[in-house]
């Protein structure tokens, strides 16, 4: 019965981590146009969330969970608009580092093994659901 329990914790916390990074890739989405207010002002910059690995002495199982969210550090993108109040003395306005092709990717790579750790917990509530049913027998 505890392995049973084991395996809906661990797959919980893969759930609470891929959730955690859907909210930063939705979060880098909202942002991906949100230039600075003045020429000096840097636009948003991509965040990138990181995951441990904890191994649980209690469980006896390695967990994860989301650790620090990382700032991309590559460039931002620049646009000619000059008659923006953040263009530069050349007309260009600096926008963020969100490229929405590889966030979308990103996402969907999250829902995806948010979704396998979603059918951890469902497969094991009914191998724990069978086993009640055998004991009950």
């Amino acid at each position: 019965m505890s392995d049973f329990l084991s395996s809906l914790r661990i797959a919980a916390t893969g759930l609470h981590a891929q959730n955690a990074r859907m909210r930063v890739i939705a979060e880098n989405l909202a942002n991906s146009d949100s230039a600075g207010k003045t020429p000096d002002e840097d636009p948003y910059r991509r965040r990138i969330p990181t995951f441990q690995a904890v191994f649980d002495r209690e469980l006896g199982g390695t967990t994860v969970q989301i650790g620090r969210l990382a700032l991309d550090n590559s460039d931002f993108q620049s646009r000619f608009e000059p008659g923006h109040p953040a263009a530069d003395a050349s007309g260009y306005v600096r926008y963020p580092n969100v490229n929405s092709l590889i966030e979308s990717m990103d996402m969907r790579e999250a829902q995806r093994t948010y979704e396998a750790n979603l059918n951890v917990v469902s497969v094991t509530r009914q191998m724990l659901g069978g086993t009640l049913d055998i004991l009950r027998g």
